[in-house]
């Protein structure tokens, strides 16, 4: 596994051991941020938010093409072990944070991402339960782009988000969300 571009474009990252995780290949990546490039151009300065981590990659490939701060949440204690070290290698440490615990485990945000990506274990629709919560719990404002990495034929469906795109990428699919025009975080 590889960083595809930006700053550690070519660096090797490491996976954690074991099959309690599942890292987004390296094709399905390229795709997801040949979208998010597409609709946000740069970014450079951006505030990320990288749920059911893993390695890391999403999170440590957006940073590498300029984002500003990564979150990663995972509650593996080998795939911590390799976001640490992935971090560590790259010298990043002082542009992110780990936090190992379940995604539900977050309290109300202290202000929205700009960027959140989600590659939930597949078929247990645990994308869809994390991001009702974190609409409400104020992570996700109306610039917030969201990316979710299911398994290709499963859907992801929340109040108040709203399908910006949609692509098939092997046994995978990326959805893009976005806030609806008409839904605000209600705080509770």
């Amino acid at each position: 596994m590889r960083i595809i571009a930006g700053d550690w474009r070519g660096r090797k990252l490491v996976a954690p051991k074991g099959d309690a995780t599942r890292p987004t290949a390296d094709r399905t990546r390229e795709t997801l941020f040949n979208m998010l490039s597409s609709r946000l151009g740069s970014l450079e300065g951006l505030s990320v938010l990288d749920l059911f981590a893993g390695s890391g990659a999403l999170g440590i490939e957006a940073l590498s093409r300029g984002a500003a701060h990564c979150l990663f949440v995972e509650q593996e204690p080998d795939a911590v072990k390799a976001i640490k070290a992935n971090i560590s290698s790259l010298d990043a440490r002082t542009r992110t944070t780990v936090q190992q615990g379940s995604v539900m485990s977050l309290g109300p945000a202290k202000a929205p991402h700009d960027l959140i990506f989600l590659d939930p274990p597949y078929y247990t629709g645990a994308a869809n339960v994390a991001l009702d919560r974190m609409t409400r719990l104020g992570w996700i404002g109306p610039a917030t782009w969201i990316a979710v990495e299911t398994a290709k034929n499963e859907d992801v469906e929340v109040k108040r988000l709203e399908l910006e795109a949609e692509r098939r990428v092997g046994k995978a699919k990326i959805t893009l969300l976005k806030l609806g025009s008409d839904a605000a975080p209600t705080g509770d």
